[in-house]
């Protein structure tokens, strides 16, 4: 007898299949039997691959990482990062980094459950996982767009780059209060003016003045303008100095006179990140507001902004993996033109190039950390992951919301938030035809050195 189908209910349609939520492997295969002492990350990213104190270390871990496998101790963390973000963070995430109230509660939690800042090395109250082991925990904590303020791994970039170059006095002012979570920071680099992607046309300047200096500059998409207590802003000091000595960094109070938000900008609809545009007129700072050396500029943006892409890499896929889990949800519930979606071909060429993408952005995720934890120059694979991550990530968010249909563009789902930070994120970091171009140099240059697979 010919198989008649499912059993269709008075409704006229079959049950829903109830799929099971969606497990991204853990790679369990040990690339090396040694273990790994990570050393600062600061050390090990782009040309600033210099071997310097440990600062990370295996303390949360139990041991140290070996290859791609998580230790116990790690899957048990990223076990209770994931209960903290689904349970406490997803139910309230709408407008939740404009409700201070509700953040800050979130923040307490955090902390109180020995679950803040734990990227952050353990020299600075951190948590002090290795690269590797964070991308686990990272991952779990992009699900939601402002679990990451939640858990106060959002200044781990800026908190990375004065660990590196701040004075003493510096850090006591900054640093400390930065891990608490009690204080804001941004950097300000881009300027309306001139191309973003092209730092060197800067037109902000320092001049001397007595025994400091006097700041004068336009910047804007600057993240938290109006709360962040600092900014490290990067201005032209020596202007007939080799090119990439021109520019210096400088640690600028927001109640310095002179500084001035102009407006929070409206980035694709979306308010929440706080990206402002700010005036700088004759801002006065002293000699030891200066970030590192003069002429450091340059430098300094790069230990911020380089292990900033590898932290976003690793968050986007946390939000392409919930992305899938909703598309699987609703093929599985779905009923339309006689069929669940899950049983159209069009929905299944979806899922299938989604689980694709995502697990083989993952997999160059974690080759990346690795490869940064044991000391090896990552800028190829930095650059590799920051556009094709991206690129993961628009593409499943694109399908998801699709599946859904009119549901997928309201915001009764977290899909349209997330789509609208996916196409910025090919920007933010760097546009993604930058990353491409600097891959690609590196590639052609010396092939046998800096392809990944050799």
């Amino acid at each position: 007898m010919p198989d008649e189908g499912p059993d269709r209910s008075a409704a006229g349609r079959p049950p829903p299949h109830r799929g099971t939520q969606a497990s991204f492997p853990v790679l369990s295969e040990s690339l090396s039997d040694k273990a790994i002492r990570p050393a600062s990350w600061l050390d090990r990213f782009g040309t600033l691959v210099t071997v310097g104190e440990q600062h990370h270390d295996s303390t949360t871990t139990g041991r140290a990482m070996e290859g791609f496998e998580p230790t116990e101790e790690v899957r048990r963390l990223r076990d209770r990062v994931r209960r903290f973000v689904d349970e406490e963070v997803v139910p309230v995430e709408r407008g939740l980094l404009l409700a201070t109230g509700t953040l800050e509660e979130l923040m307490a939690s955090a902390k109180a459950q020995g679950l803040w800042a734990l990227g952050h090395p353990s020299t600075m109250g951190g948590g002090g996982l290795s690269l590797l082991a964070y991308v686990y925990i990272n991952e779990v904590i992009g699900r939601s767009l402002p679990a990451e303020v939640a858990l106060g791994t959002h200044t781990l970039q800026d908190a990375l780059m004065l660990e590196r170059y701040a004075s003493e006095e510096q850090r006591r002012r900054w640093l400390a209060p930065l891990v608490e979570g009690t204080v804001y920071a941004s950097i300000g680099m881009t300027e309306p003016e001139v191309a973003g992607s092209d730092p060197k046309l800067m037109r902000s300047t320092a001049t001397p003045d007595g025994e400091g200096w006097v700041i004068d500059g336009h910047k804007w998409f600057v993240r938290w303008a109006d709360r962040a207590a600092v900014i490290t802003v990067l201005a032209k000091t020596d202007p007939t100095a080799r090119l990439h000595r021109q520019y210096s960094a400088f640690l600028v109070p927001t109640d310095a006179p002179g500084y001035t938000v102009e407006r929070l900008l409206s980035v694709m609809g979306d308010e929440q990140g706080s990206y402002g545009e700010i005036r700088l007129h004759r801002v006065p700072v002293s000699a030891d507001q200066m970030l590192g050396e003069r002429g450091d500029g340059f430098a300094i943006a790069q230990a911020r902004l380089q292990p900033k892409r590898v932290f976003d890499c690793m968050r986007w896929l946390g939000q392409a993996e919930r992305a899938f889990e909703l598309m699987c949800a609703r093929a599985n519930e779905r009923y339309a033109h006689g069929s669940l979606l899950r049983e159209k071909g069009e929905i299944q060429r979806n899922v299938a190039e989604s689980a694709a993408q995502i697990h083989a952005a993952r997999l160059m995720v974690l080759d990346t950390a690795r490869r940064i934890d044991v000391g090896k120059d990552a800028r190829v694979e930095t650059s590799l992951i920051t556009f094709s991550t991206a690129r993961m990530l628009h593409d499943v968010l694109d399908r998801a919301i699709q599946i859904h249909g009119a549901a997928g563009v309201s915001d009764d789902l977290p899909l349209e938030a997330m789509y609208r930070a996916a196409r910025s994120a090919r920007i933010y970091d760097g546009p993604d035809e930058v990353h491409r171009m600097l891959a690609a140099r590196e590639l052609l240059d010396d092939l046998e050195r800096h392809t990944p697979w050799s």
